[in-house]
């Protein structure tokens, strides 16, 4: 049975602008190959609901799983809960539940419940709460999609909550190896151990040392055998 597959949306003007620098696309990327889930293609867009609702119903529809970050935050440029609520055609208001997991931790920091905080406990109708055991205010999932905080600290806990409740595949194993010479030299002997497996993913990464090129190859597959034999294959052509 094949694995799962998913896919990322990040949301922001500030990914775009290059004023934040994400690091959550890399982080969901290791928690779901370690699952087992594929994660097949990921997105940016601007705080912008057109294009919000837009990639999220062309996600939903073609992978089995969705993965937002960001936009569900206290300000006005804080669009993705209603973004969400059009994509699925709901409603979006003021959930009794997540604005009492709101009100019971201002309340312990002796810090008011002011209408801007409320907006975080909007929630399209008929989503199920994600848990934020880093700042309290929840994320939400609808359908196949997870909406989930741009916070790299809140993304990753909540992550760790959804990941852990849904179906797991068989996980990438992957292995390298770093041949200190450049790609044109390794192309055709590579191409041809790709073509002897053609159930593997075999992918080759340039770089330079000491005005040196080099090439990493990185062999991936979900059976351990198939990944070593391609890699003993590679390393007999090219040993250290």
């Amino acid at each position: 049975m094949p694995n799962p597959t998913a896919a990322m949306l990040v949301i922001g003007d500030e990914i775009l602008s290059g004023r934040t620098r994400d690091s959550n696309m890399n982080h969901l990327a290791k928690v779901l190959t370690a699952a087992g889930i594929d994660l097949k293609e990921a997105r940016v867009v601007s705080d912008d609901q057109t294009a919000i609702v837009a990639a999220v119903q062309a996600l939903s529809a073609a992978y089995d799983h969705v993965f937002t970050s960001g936009g569900i935050g206290p300000t006005h440029d804080d669009i993705t809960a209603d973004a969400i609520g059009a994509a699925f055609g709901v409603s979006v208001g003021v959930r009794d539940d997540a604005r009492a997991l709101l009100q019971a931790h201002y309340d312990r920091s002796g810090t008011t419940l002011n209408e801007a905080r409320l907006r975080m406990a909007r929630i399209p109708e008929g989503a199920a709460l994600i848990d934020n055991p880093v700042s309290t205010a929840p994320g939400f999932t609808l359908g196949n999609v997870n909406v989930m905080a741009g916070v790299p600290a809140v993304f990753e806990a909540m992550v760790a909550s959804v990941v852990s409740k849904l179906a797991h595949g068989a996980p990438l194993l992957s292995e390298t190896w770093s041949i200190m010479r450049g790609e044109g030299d390794v192309a055709e002997p590579l191409s041809r151990i790709a073509r002897d497996h053609p159930d593997l993913s075999i992918g080759s990464y340039p770089f330079q040392k000491d005005g040196i090129y080099g090439t990493n190859i990185v062999i991936r597959g979900m059976e351990a055998a198939r990944v070593s034999d391609a890699m003993a294959q590679l390393r007999a052509l090219f040993p250290a």
